[in-house]
């Protein structure tokens, strides 16, 4: 047990020292790489933790070969730009002028649904109260709204169309019909569901709707019997 103590205690002062060195980026937000690293660097010095008859110095040895390593793709990460997007990656912009990029959503294997979510984490609840938005390279969100973005978002939008399926669930909550979405779809000259990307509705009556591949367009519509929430 005492010597099983000991080990820990050598392994804990060796991965200390080598994550200090790695810098404060490695403690905070990683880049894909450095993810990798430190889930490596902790499976290794588990083994000669929890198994004696692995030489202590074979842990050690081997956790200080990634530091070499991560010291080596940092290197290349920093001098040699043209490496720099395929090591770490390069920031996705999601939301344009245009309105939501389907592609680099997918390119992210990320959805409407999660794009929404996480401009609501940002504090931004209407899609059209952006006009950009992007997951940088380490993951992270970062979102430009328009400058009167306050004004435009007074009611909690709803997700009504979510990649050509309608969300019933948010249909009930709305109260509303399935039929009146579908018509207004059809004044606008959506023939089909399955085209539409997102479809948004808000208690006053401000509807968000962009389909696949084109500009999108709000509008402002009226509840049937004057319905607000």
């Amino acid at each position: 047990m005492v010597l099983v103590m000991i080990r820990t205690a050598i392994i804990y002062v060796v991965l200390l020292i080598v994550m200090r060195l790695m810098g404060k980026r490695q403690i905070g937000e990683m880049q894909p790489f450095e993810l990798v690293i430190t889930l490596l660097i902790a499976e290794l010095a588990c083994i000669p933790m929890a198994d004696t008859s692995i030489p202590l110095l074979y842990g050690v040895v081997s956790v200080l070969a990634i530091y070499v390593l991560h010291e080596l793709v940092t290197f290349v990460d920093l001098k040699i730009k043209p490496l720099k997007s395929v090591i770490s990656g390069k920031p996705s912009v999601v939301i344009n002028k245009n309105g939501i990029d389907d592609y680099q959503l997918k390119r992210n294997n990320l959805d409407v649904s999660d794009l929404i979510e996480s401009l609501r984490s940002a504090g931004y609840f209407s899609l059209d109260c952006i006009d950009y938005a992007l997951y940088e390279s380490n993951g992270t969100f970062s979102a430009l709204p328009k400058e009167n973005y306050e004004q435009m978002q007074t009611s909690l939008p709803l997700v009504i169309v979510d990649n050509g399926k309608f969300d019933t669930k948010n249909l009930q909550l709305t109260g509303l019909e399935r039929s009146f979405f579908e018509d207004i779809l059809k004044k606008e000259g959506v023939k089909n569901v399955k085209k539409v990307l997102v479809l948004t509705a808000d208690g006053t009556g401000k509807l968000y709707l962009q389909e696949k591949g084109k500009k999108f367009k709000t509008m402002k519509v009226a509840y049937p019997d004057d319905k607000i929430w």
